[in-house]
């Protein structure tokens, strides 16, 4: 493996559980509110000016993206400098190089997580249940900058109510499931204890 991805997995495992999967804590240290979206649109070139301005936010130079699961095991790590176009982005997760499109990430993999060098900031998708989690904006400020120019996003309240219903169609959304996602991705957690 190249050391550029064993170096990206590292800072991946390092900010995410990459064994948790929703609604449970799938971020280690970062605990501000979170920021959903949609996963579809995650893989997308038009996620990658998102994704590089919430990296120049932390300082950092590149966006690593962990395939965290395909088809049941670990994907491809790469990384990509934030100075990178949105086409660039596309021909490393979608359809480019020749690439047939069950073969790219945009449409193979189940689990993806992306953070930078700082380890400050991440993003965690899920194919199932259809959502991308932000999370390392450093203050309230910017979460609202970031969400007002590269929406549509909700927070998790807004997840429950409108996105996630879709996915469970007539089961509903369990409760336990419903309490974990807003107790874990709600407002931030300085007090989870007395609010557990």
């Amino acid at each position: 493996m190249h050391p550029t991805s064993d170096a990206a997995r590292a800072r991946a495992a390092a900010v995410f559980d990459l064994d948790a999967r929703l609604p449970q804590r799938v971020f280690r240290e970062l605990t501000d509110e979170a920021v959903f979206c949609e996963f579809d649109l995650l893989l997308t070139p038009d996620a990658w000016p998102a994704l590089s301005a919430l990296a120049r936010l932390h300082g950092d130079r590149q966006v690593d993206l962990l395939v965290v699961e395909v088809d049941g095991v670990a994907g491809p790590t790469l990384s990509l400098s934030v100075e990178a176009t949105p086409d660039d982005y596309w021909m490393e997760v979608g359809f480019g190089s020749g690439r047939e499109p069950l073969e790219s990430i945009t449409i193979a993999a189940q689990t993806v997580a992306l953070t930078g060098p700082s380890g400050s900031w991440g993003c965690w998708g899920e194919r199932d249940p259809e959502v991308a989690v932000v999370r390392g904006f450093p203050d309230e400020a910017a979460r609202h900058d970031w969400h007002a120019r590269y929406g549509p996003c909700v927070d998790a309240a807004g997840a429950l109510a409108s996105w996630l219903p879709q996915v469970f169609g007539n089961r509903g959304i369990p409760d336990a499931y419903a309490a974990e996602m807003a107790a874990n991705y709600g407002t931030p957690q300085g007090n989870r204890d007395s609010s557990a």
